[in-house]
């Protein structure tokens, strides 16, 4: 089971989108909401309520504080 390279999430089998990259590195989305935040708006998933990467970000801060 892959996650989604954006929100962290497990991605469920027989759905969600694999992209490969002119690099080589390939990205695994669970939904088109996912795909558009990374690609085109360059958006941070830790910096988004909504992501399993900002949990871990906040829970972090709240640990250095």
């Amino acid at each position: 089971m892959a996650k989604c390279s954006f929100c962290g999430y497990n991605i469920e089998e027989g759905t969600g989108i694999m992209i490969a990259q002119n690099s080589g590195k390939i990205l695994y989305f669970d939904s088109k909401k996912c795909e558009k935040n990374m690609l085109k708006l360059n958006r941070k998933a830790r910096k988004l309520k909504w992501t399993k990467f900002y949990e871990k970000h906040q829970d972090k801060k709240e640990t250095t504080s």
